[in-house]
């Protein structure tokens, strides 16, 4: 891959955040931030999900950044509880937009404890028009705030997710998908664990294919 990935670090609320970046060529070009599992259960941004997300944003032209939250590998701070976390992602965004700021299009993705975290910025920031959540745990979190869900996109699930009953997810889906005005696909992989440990071609397939859909329109 002949792609330029930057490591860069971004002024935080708890001091400066490591993240790789990736700047795409095109004007106008789509960006994404893409965040990562739990800190305390060895989430980082090197996470192979988390580094497949993005290479697939990267493959589809987009200006895309993933970062470590604070207290993760050479981020400063500790971990705060999602609270924090949540600051550090809306500075991340903040910096990816300064960087692009004429955009055409604003996608936030995130795995497990980061697609919790993915979907409160969704709530705060109206710019952003597409997500994309990966293994989330609605039987964890409350995810209520969804109440109404602001945009589209797409929530990705392992039929074997041994964290999260099926169950849980699927009210998710009902409560998301009884929404006007928006439309969330659920996709669950048929193999696939809480972790995607051996179908991470699957879920870049699943992915890759909602991403050439939602950007094809612009």
């Amino acid at each position: 891959m002949d792609k330029k990935i930057s490591e860069v670090f971004i002024p935080g609320p708890a001091g400066r955040l490591e993240a790789k970046y990736y700047k795409s060529k095109r004007n106008t070009s789509p960006i994404a931030l893409v965040l990562h599992p739990h800190p305390q259960y060895g989430g980082t941004m090197n996470n192979k999900v988390v580094v497949e997300t993005f290479n697939t944003f990267m493959d589809n032209n987009f200006s895309v950044c993933r970062v470590n939250f604070r207290g993760v590998g050479k981020s400063d701070g500790e971990f705060d509880n999602g609270q924090g976390e949540l600051a550090d992602a809306a500075a991340a965004l903040d910096w990816v937009e300064r960087e692009n700021f004429d955009n055409s299009q604003c996608w936030i993705a995130g795995f497990s404890f980061g697609s919790l975290i993915a979907m409160q910025l969704l709530m705060r920031r109206p710019e952003i028009n597409r997500f994309i959540a990966i293994s989330p745990q609605p039987n964890v979190y409350d995810f209520s705030f969804l109440s109404p869900c602001p945009t589209s996109g797409i929530i990705v699930h392992g039929k074997k997710d041994e964290l999260v009953p099926f169950e849980n997810v699927n009210e998710l889906n009902k409560r998301l998908s009884s929404q006007k005005g928006i439309n969330v696909d659920f996709n669950s992989v048929n193999e696939a664990n809480h972790f995607f440990s051996n179908s991470h071609h699957s879920l870049t397939k699943v992915i890759n294919r909602y991403i050439e859909k939602e950007t094809a329109l612009y």
